[in-house]
């Protein structure tokens, strides 16, 4: 998809579609009349009928009229002035692009750069606008027939209108930054959408490897034998009941000066969760592919941090394993050595993520990292509690969890905070290792969070649990059923931040 900035006047553009943003309550702006005018008071219409209103979320087809340079105009209601954001932009350009494909127009022009978000630049809005247009072209259709009926267009052409007074370059360079955050979300998503019988961790390490080189970042692997010598008693564990070769991804980003010290990132990367022998549920559990959403959105960070050329130094490690029963799996009961020298009783196989991570976590303190952030699909419980409209984020630093909390609200990706109390540490005391690997039910999402602690506790550190938000089940608007590459594109507006 190419997209293209352009200046002039909305209404005097020839272009397949004009999209328009209409905020509610806002129907007798000048602009929209001098449109009613040219479609027949089709608009009046409409609004007459209670067709559209501006309400966030509604839209309005209308064709050209006489005097009307586009050949269709869409207007795109906005919700109320103020609870307009950049978000709201964002979401209006995803289901603006979306509508047309699946009416197969490839080509359009959004004026919604003009709309009046307040405190906001003409690179942030242009960014967003972006972003929700290159995200909604997103389609995972590798297994299907090319030219399937019925399935919405690929978008060709897209022109973003800025007025006469505003900088082009600014609005080029930010359409450049939305192009490097999507290409790294859509990486992750492909990667959460490949099926298990492709995506084994060999497989998941072999694309990491392939987009390091294209985008010069150094890799580094780590197999069985190298991990056993070290002692990742933990993640090898988990491993051992697939046939599946387990490894650990390390990728090294250097954007900044050679003394700065990095920000870590480690994500988990369970290709396929069937639970071990404390077995998952049939149902749904064609979904567990997506248990590396975490470990994907770690791979997409270091890809987009790369394209926008962040100066900072990064770190990306994802452990990466299948989580089988077989006759070589772990069992309730037994107690694995972590990397760490802590021992673990493992009570329930399947809250193996935790186990995997602790490994990675311990491994990442040889790079002495200024930060470290974890990403996991950790918990069920976590969806009880936020549902899928946030991700967890739990730490031992304020300050770095305030500014997760921001970057969250600008990149559309929320968050919303949890304790961590030391008294949730003492529901995983064991009677017979270090700690325990769950809980109990009270408090899921905190204790797992607990445990991670007792790795990370040394670091500036916070944990994001993203099981709400990493699959899509049902598809919306910019987003189709499947992987969300949810993480990327906060982390990036957090990694932007902490660049500064």
């Amino acid at each position: 998809m190419h997209l293209i900035i352009k200046k002039g006047e909305a209404l005097k553009q020839k272009t397949p579609c004009l999209v328009l943003g209409v905020i509610e309550g806002k129907l007798k702006e000048p602009l929209l009349q001098q449109l009613d005018k040219l479609v027949a008071e089709n608009v009046t219409r409409a609004v007459r009928s209670k067709e559209f209103s501006g309400r966030k979320g509604e839209s309005l087809l209308l064709h050209g009229g006489t005097g009307l340079t586009a050949e269709r105009v869409l207007l795109i209601g906005l919700g109320k002035e103020r609870s307009l954001s950049l978000d709201s932009l964002r979401q209006a350009a995803s289901s603006s692009a979306r509508l047309l494909a699946e009416k197969q127009l490839g080509s359009f022009l959004l004026a919604l750069p003009q709309v009046p978000v307040k405190k906001s630049t003409l690179s942030e809005r242009i960014q967003v606008i972006a972003e929700g247009t290159l995200l909604a072209d997103y389609r995972y259709d590798r297994y299907l027939p090319k030219n399937k009926p019925g399935q919405p267009v690929a978008l060709e052409k897209v022109s973003l209108l800025i007025a006469a007074k505003e900088s082009s370059k600014e609005a080029e360079n930010a359409v450049a930054a939305a192009q490097s955050i999507c290409a790294g979300v859509c990486f992750a998503r492909d990667l959460v959408n490949e099926p298990g019988n492709r995506k084994s961790p060999e497989y998941l390490a072999m694309s990491a490897i392939s987009m390091a080189e294209k985008v010069g970042i150094t890799t580094r692997l780590l197999r069985r034998e190298q991990m056993a010598k070290q002692g990742f008693g933990a993640l090898l564990g988990v491993a051992q009941g697939s046939e599946r070769e387990p490894y650990l991804i390390v990728l090294e980003y250097r954007g900044g000066t050679p003394e700065q010290k990095p920000i870590a990132l480690v994500g988990k990367g369970v290709v396929f969760d069937a639970g071990g022998i404390s077995l998952k549920p049939a149902e749904k559990m064609d979904e567990m592919k997506m248990d590396m959403a975490g470990g994907a959105a770690v791979l997409g960070v270091m890809q987009a941090a790369a394209g926008l050329k962040l100066p900072v130094n990064l770190v990306g490690v994802v452990p990466t394993v299948e989580n089988m029963p077989s006759g070589t799996a772990i069992r309730p009961g037994d107690i694995l050595t972590s990397l760490s020298g802590k021992t673990i009783e493992v009570l329930n196989t399947d809250a193996e993520g935790r186990l995997i991570l602790a490994d990675a976590l311990t491994y990442v303190g040889r790079y002495q990292p200024r930060v470290v952030i974890d990403l996991a699909t950790l918990t069920g419980a976590c969806i009880i509690a936020l549902g899928n409209h946030a991700a967890a984020v739990l730490g031992n630093h304020d300050g770095l969890i305030r500014q997760l909390l921001k970057a969250g609200e600008r990149s559309g990706e929320r968050l919303w905070q949890l304790p961590l109390w030391e008294d949730y540490a003492a529901q995983l005391k064991s009677d017979f290792a270090d700690i325990k690997n769950i809980g109990g039910r009270p408090a899921g999402t905190i204790t797992a969070a607990a445990f991670l602690q007792q790795f990370a506790g040394k670091f500036t550190w916070a944990h994001l649990d993203i099981a709400g938000m990493a699959w899509e089940e049902k598809g919306k608007p910019g987003q189709p059923k499947g992987g969300t590459g949810f993480g990327v594109r906060v982390l990036v507006e957090y990694l932007r931040g902490a660049a500064k």
